[in-house]
């Protein structure tokens, strides 16, 4: 299981604005998951901004980021929907589609000018949303008994080690999450840290939304 970036789930997308020679660029980004879920918020912008110029798009779908698409809404060709495609892609986005929808203002911008005009607006929308890293980790369930309560607790926050809240009955069944490639050196340090006296059990493996 691979992490990949994308930004937090809303139920409203983010909105910034762009204005340059008189054309205002309002883009909007949202988190999605499918091209259902993609063309669906297109065509919502679409009609929001029925009266616009353009609402040019472009979204980015998977977890490998293979799912690819861009539109320039009557554009010249080339110069909205992929640059907005390529900011998503320099962030290493995915599970992201967004809008930009350009009023025009009456003085031409140039193939030139749209490409940077489109980008930049794509841009400022990505860094208004709150970007995540989705990280796997492995559950490990590992039951000691409270004699050695306080050590393990002092080795976990000492190796600043993620947990969930613990389980406490005849012994205590502490619920550690750990990058997978870690799991059996834990255990090798849990092994020394309390001569073998625990029992362990490793969980699924699930991803964990972290700040990026």
């Amino acid at each position: 299981m691979n992490g990949y970036r994308t930004i937090r789930e809303t139920d409203d997308s983010v909105e910034t604005l762009y204005e340059i020679q008189k054309s205002r660029f309002i883009t909007h980004i949202r988190h999605v998951e499918t091209d259902e879920g993609a063309r669906a918020f297109i065509q919502a912008m679409k009609k929001q901004y029925f009266d616009a110029r353009h609402n040019c798009s472009a979204y980015v779908l998977g977890e490998r980021a293979d799912k690819q698409k861009s539109n320039d809404d009557g554009e010249p060709g080339g110069t909205a929907g992929n640059p907005i495609l390529e900011a998503i892609k320099k962030n290493a986005l995915t599970d992201v589609v967004i809008v930009v929808t350009r009023y025009f203002g009456g003085i031409k911008l140039g193939a030139g000018g749209l490409i940077r005009a489109y980008g930049h607006a794509a841009v400022l929308g990505i860094e208004a949303a709150t970007r995540i890293e989705m990280t796997p980790f492995t559950e490990l369930h590992v039951t000691i008994g409270y004699d050695l309560l306080a050590t393990v607790e002092h080795w976990i926050r000492q190796q600043e080690i993620r947990t969930e809240e613990a389980d406490y009955a005849e012994a205590v069944t502490l619920h550690l999450l750990l990058p997978p490639a870690e799991v059996e050196s834990r255990l090798i340090e849990l092994r020394d840290l309390t001569s073998a006296n625990f029992q362990s059990e490793e969980g699924a493996t699930r991803r964990i939304a972290l700040p990026c």
